[in-house]
């Protein structure tokens, strides 16, 4: 069975084409704008994964997962960062918020 994804980011032209590759790759994949979409899908179906961008208008990538971990539903799923911000306290920054992977950007999509 394919595994279901949940790609969170405001720049279109990315999450397009990471839709795209991921779902070449035999991946069922739900996309969301903004952080407040994103909660609204997750309250719909739980994925196996979820990858978000950090930087976003009005709610980050931090305060959306902090959201999630503090939601017994959602403490165990997965979130991967993706973020244009490589430093590394950037990522220090995404472990210490619980997501379980990092990657910036630009990113080879093998690497995802």
């Amino acid at each position: 069975m394919a595994g279901k994804l949940l790609l969170v980011d405001d720049e279109p032209g990315l999450r397009e084409a990471v839709q795209a590759y991921l779902e070449d790759s035999g991946y069922i994949v739900q996309v969301a704008a903004s952080a407040k979409d994103a909660w609204e899908l997750l309250q719909q179906q739980l994925p196996d994964l979820v990858i978000s961008d950090v930087m976003m208008p009005q709610v980050d990538g931090y305060q959306f997962l902090k959201q999630m971990r503090e939601d017994d539903r959602f403490k165990a799923t997965p979130v991967i960062f993706l973020t244009a911000r490589g430093m590394k306290a950037d990522r220090i920054s995404g472990y210490q918020a619980g997501c379980d992977a990092y990657l910036s950007k630009p990113f080879d999509p093998e690497e995802l």
